[in-house]
């Protein structure tokens, strides 16, 4: 895990948390990063300058963190077109004496513009907060700049997608979830399903990637779009039929703990399908690699995983074409 501290800032905080520093000097030789791969937060140190920038505005899209201190602050304002919201005595980062100095923007992005307050206790809880949600912030790095694109590239496989949901043994008025749902092309094949009277709602951990789904006309009547984690999903016991999920569980750091929980929100009798548009060889193949033993989804390695969380696993397709695999709750 890397944080880039753009300027003069101490780090001892930082470090202290098993964080990695990635200095960057304005003036000196090497270049900024040319994007945030890698970067789990960003500093903008009182000697910071506008050729930080360009990171700043993708920072904010991915909701990298970010804190502010001094001149960066000011950087951090015009990067987000405004001075942000104030901070209470409650925010998680600078509540207490900071507060009334400090302002917020969006989710992950604090400036302190009186330097002299970014104490010890503050770095200290920026450094907890990086660690806590370097997973998260790793796959909205990835994603965000994608998303735009996501459906151009990959609007050839709806077909296989639709097929695959079309295997899902739903009925008209029941819910069902897409898990990890990009710009959305399950959706529609999951409302024919479910039908006017059924819910269907697509999650996803990317909020650019729910602005795609919406703009391909895959939110609003025809689904909810919900900003989650798969893994702790805001939602009660058995409360839907159907979980969809393609290309998900052997991304996720804890598939296990993922097929608990999805299991947990699944009435008896629910389905969940896996699916990816190509097999596991092919896939593996394409990435210059043999298929591993150690992979999720593997039958050895899923059977178990499955019966172990609460589900019964009833098909299982590992072909050239496709894989895909049916469990029931």
């Amino acid at each position: 895990m890397a944080v880039l501290v753009i300027g003069e800032a101490p780090t001892a905080a930082i470090e202290a948390v098993g964080l990695r520093i990635r200095p960057f000097r304005p003036g000196a030789d090497e270049p900024l990063p040319a994007t945030l791969t890698g970067i789990d937060a960003l500093i903008l140190s009182p000697t910071a300058t506008p050729a930080a920038l360009p990171l700043v505005g993708p920072a904010l899209a991915a909701e990298v963190p970010v804190l502010a201190l001094g001149e960066g602050a000011r950087l951090l304002a015009e990067a987000a077109g405004s001075g942000g919201t104030g901070c209470g005595a409650t925010d998680p980062l600078l509540g207490g004496a900071a507060a009334p100095h400090g302002f917020r923007v969006g989710a992950s992005a604090w400036g302190l513009p009186v330097p002299d307050e970014a104490d010890h206790g503050v770095l200290r809880r920026f450094a907890e907060l990086v660690a806590g949600r370097a997973e998260t912030t790793a796959t909205r790095t990835f994603f965000t700049p994608r998303a735009a694109a996501w459906e151009e590239r990959f609007a050839y496989q709806t077909p296989a997608y639709e097929a695959a949901v079309a295997r899902m043994r739903l009925r008209p008025g029941q819910r069902a979830l897409d898990l990890g749902c990009g710009s959305g092309r399950a959706l529609p094949a999951l409302r024919a399903l479910v039908g006017a009277a059924g819910t269907v709602i697509g999650v996803d951990l990317t909020h650019a990637m729910l602005t795609a789904a919406a703009r391909e006309g895959r939110g609003g009547a025809a689904a909810g779009l919900l900003l989650a984690d798969c893994a702790r999903l805001p939602l009660p016991a058995a409360a839907v039929h159907g979980i969809f999920a393609a290309g998900l569980l052997d991304h996720l750091p804890h598939p296990d703990a993922a097929l608990r929980e999805w299991a947990r929100v699944t009435a008896p009798g629910g389905e969940l399908l896996l699916f990816h548009p190509s097999g596991r060889a092919e896939r593996a193949a394409r990435h210059g690699r043999a298929v591993s033993p150690d992979d999720p989804l593997a039958e050895p390695n899923l059977r178990p995983a499955l019966e172990a969380a609460g589900w019964h696993l009833a098909t299982y397709e590992d072909a050239a074409t496709h894989f895909l695999a049916r469990a029931q709750r």
